[in-house]
């Protein structure tokens, strides 16, 4: 399960680095310093507050495909799948050979999808939220059993599949990790059917009362809370210096063109600074009672030194 994961939001790197070579350099950087698994996103277009949605992105299950071949160790997963992208039995079998071609290391992270212009633009259908999250129930109860070796016939109000089988099966019992902080749907969805749970937002108090509705949410089903990991995923910018992280972070404002007031906020949004800074925030989050960490490097993680840094970093704090 997640202890220590890192995740590559950005793929807008100086001119003269190539895309996927970077993203490889990265994944090895990440492996060598501890952390214990490798994330990507599973979107087409890049995400506001990151950059425009015109800025390049990679298909998620091709490019962990790739990385399988490229690394030995850490696991990989999306963080998350949108469900709204696949059919359940297509996500299964994908998730199934992405185990295979990583010789049994493979994650299926998964979550109810929210990126409408992405829907619109692109053609998936995006509906309404009660009807993305009823899709992402439906489909876990297609999908884990799929991934369990079993036959399955659902017949449900949005998919439907009749002796639907998953050959061959695949090498490890893959973890499923549910993303997202709703406390009605999604943590719900968590104590029934995930291993892991990944939040996406809030700050510690609210990630503390996130954690005692899954409790809840636990005990009413009656499962044990200690079966679940759960994560935080967490925006960093951190460098040797506070000098040299706003220099990274001018770096990539002028990539994208971002003026000096965008910089500026960004030392807001992000956990930002030199390892004692960033250090204390990361054990504040991890003082609130959570499992794991996910942390992305979105400014300067193509700067593989930064990654050695912040694994440093996180490994004395989840020691």
């Amino acid at each position: 399960m997640t202890r220590l994961g890192y995740q590559i939001p950005n793929f807008t790197y100086p001119t003269g680095m190539n895309i996927f070579d970077s993203v490889v350099a990265q994944a090895k950087a990440a492996e060598a310093a501890g952390f214990d698994r490798v994330l990507v996103m599973d979107h087409f277009y890049q995400l506001p507050g990151i950059g425009a949605h015109t800025e390049p992105m990679m298909e998620c299950y091709t490019l962990l495909s790739a990385l399988a071949q490229h690394t030995k160790s850490v696991r990989l997963s999306s963080l998350v799948t949108g469900n709204t992208y696949r059919n359940p039995t297509l996500l299964a079998k994908t998730i199934t050979s992405l185990d295979h071609v990583s010789n049994g290391r493979a994650t299926l992270g998964i979550g109810a999808g929210w990126f409408e212009l992405e829907h619109n633009s692109l053609g998936y259908e995006f509906g309404t939220f009660t009807d993305r999250f009823e899709k992402l129930e439906e489909a876990l109860q297609i999908i884990l059993p799929m991934l369990r070796g079993e036959t399955v016939t659902f017949k449900g109000k949005h998919y439907s599949v009749t002796d639907a089988i998953n050959s061959p099966v695949p090498l490890s019992r893959i973890p499923i990790m549910i993303g997202g902080s709703g406390e009605k749907k999604t943590l719900r969805m968590v104590a029934q059917y995930a291993d892991e749970s990944n939040l996406t937002s809030g700050g510690t108090e609210e990630t503390k009362r996130k954690l005692e509705v899954l409790n809840e949410h636990c005990a009413r089903i009656g499962r044990n809370r200690s079966e679940i990991t759960v994560t935080k995923l967490t925006m960093v910018c951190v460098a040797p210096t506070m000098e040299q992280a706003m220099a990274d972070a001018r770096e990539l404002a002028q990539l994208k063109g971002w003026s000096n007031e965008v910089v500026d906020m960004l030392k807001g949004v992000l956990i930002f600074g030199d390892p004692d800074t960033v250090g204390e925030r990361l054990q504040e989050i991890v003082n609130c009672g959570i499992d794991g960490l996910t942390i992305n490097l979105p400014v300067n993680g193509h700067i593989t030194d930064r990654i050695s840094l912040l694994g440093e970093i996180a490994n004395k704090i989840l020691k």
